[in-house]
């Protein structure tokens, strides 16, 4: 009997903390809130002005056209979802700048995800009639590969030809991974998937022509300048947010009109940050397995970009090009979070939603690749599929064999939780009062709580 007591005891205890561990990236609450009317529920409201405006629009505008119609009414149910995103769905690990942000964000990735399942059951002349009908240009789009070479006369090397490669696909390629970096917070990581991608272009170049290059703009204008500067840029931010001290004024307590605009400019800023330790000397196979699929997943993400718009014939500065790797940059942000904790936290025991929903998007954007790309698929060589599998898996190893040296030879003794400023992550049963984090919850999170003697200016905001 006593034993049976003590199992649901301890079955109660794993429980609590498995809650607490994935409430923290799934569901992270806003502890600190400073003005209350941005944070309560107003859900009778909503619904009062959801229903006005649908009764509205359904009886005051012209229904005669049947093109409009059909584009108001997806309009329409995209912008409903997002309201019941709001009112449904979990935050996700982030709180800044407001819950609800995270919460659309979610809702969009969940209709981009039915859309694509949508997309999978159409043959491909009903998805031509549905680009067509969205973009009636589509019809005159021509592969870049038809209308441009590559690599070609890469023995002629000059000022004028290497300044012409700096266009504003070069800037975005630099502020890309200047944004990656801020994501993943490795440099060796980072520098792992800038090289296993130059080596993914060269395993598909069979596939997709563009991606020949000479080999000074492969290895000194993509690997040197626009990876390894935007990599250094996002990791020169990740030191500087590092070294933040994280204690929030509220702004009802800052009485100066310039401190309340900065305290508001702010808001769009990290609550607070977490150093991330991808990889140690104790750390498991399982944990080796799961950095080679994060990378895989990663590079699968980036071929999708190109062979959708190669596939489906639409250019790189189209609305859907762009539009597409700008909203994926966006739900990357909490998908990376949630992976990481999954990875590293061994109290988390499951995904979040949001990391869950990317990997179903990266699969079936790669499924609708290869059944309306048979044509391409079928030239595929399979020996470079293994030979590229194999590549990126050894030097995945050899990066986080780099790392664990590192981190062995030069890096600092790393603190026990009990050694930590705040430790986020209490018993069940400790009368503890939590901060949630926004970017991170490991126990090396940046943060100063209210009991600090340190009584400066807070984040730059007099009191």
């Amino acid at each position: 009997m006593a034993a049976s007591v003590y199992s649901s005891r301890t079955l109660s205890k794993d429980d609590g903390r498995y809650r607490t561990h994935f409430r923290m990236i799934n569901e992270q609450q806003v502890e600190d809130i400073t003005i209350e009317f941005f944070y309560k529920p107003h859900t009778i409201s909503l619904l009062t002005c959801t229903v006005l405006s649908l009764m509205y629009f359904a009886f005051t505008r012209d229904d005669g056209n049947q093109d409009s119609n059909l584009r108001v009414g997806l309009i329409v149910i995209v912008s409903f979802f997002s309201v019941i995103s709001v009112l449904a769905f979990p935050n996700g690990p982030f709180t800044r700048p407001h819950p609800a942000i995270w919460r659309i964000v979610f809702g969009l990735s969940v209709l981009y995800f039915l859309f694509l399942v949508f997309i999978i059951f159409l043959n491909w002349e009903q998805v031509k009639g549905l680009m067509y009908w969205l973009d009636p240009n589509l019809r005159y789009a021509k592969r870049e590969a038809d209308i441009m070479e590559y690599a070609v006369n890469c023995h002629v090397i000059t000022w004028e030809r290497i300044l012409s490669h700096f266009d504003i696909f070069a800037f975005s390629h630099f502020w890309g991974w200047g944004m990656k970096a801020l994501l993943i917070r490795s440099y060796g990581l980072c520098w792992t998937i800038s090289i296993t991608w130059e080596l993914t272009e060269l395993f598909f170049m069979h596939l997709l022509p563009n991606f020949a290059e000479c080999w000074w703009d492969q290895v000194i204008l993509d690997i040197l300048l626009c990876n390894g500067g935007g990599i250094w840029l996002g990791m020169t931010v990740c030191r500087f947010l590092e070294m933040r001290t994280y204690h929030w004024a509220s702004i009802k307590d800052i009485h100066t009109t310039t401190g309340k605009i900065k305290r508001a400019a702010l808001q769009f800023t990290p609550a607070s940050w977490t150093y991330v330790h991808w990889f140690d000397p104790k750390s498991s196979f399982q944990r080796v397995a799961g950095v080679y699929l994060f990378m895989i997943i990663w590079q699968l993400t980036e071929l999708n970009t190109f062979f959708l718009k190669h596939i489906f014939v639409f250019p790189a500065c189209h609305a859907l090009s762009w539009g597409r790797i700008l909203f994926i940059g966006v739900i990357t942000a909490p998908t990376v979070r949630q992976y990481y904790a999954y990875l590293t936290d061994t109290q988390c025991k499951r995904v979040g939603t949001q990391c869950w929903v990317f990997g179903a998007i990266a699969f079936l954007e790669a499924l609708a690749c290869v059944k309306f790309g048979q044509d391409l698929f079928s030239k595929t060589q399979i020996l470079y599929v293994l030979l590229w599998l194999l590549c990126v898996a050894f030097i995945t190893f050899l990066c986080l064999y780099g790392m664990v040296w590192y981190a062995e030879t030069y890096g600092p003794r790393e603190k026990s939780l009990s050694e930590c400023e705040d430790s986020v992550y209490p018993e069940p049963g400790d009368n503890v009062f939590i901060k949630g984090p926004d970017i991170g919850t490991s126990p090396t999170t940046r943060r100063r709580g209210k009991g600090s003697a340190n009584n400066k200016p807070i984040n730059g905001v007099e009191k």
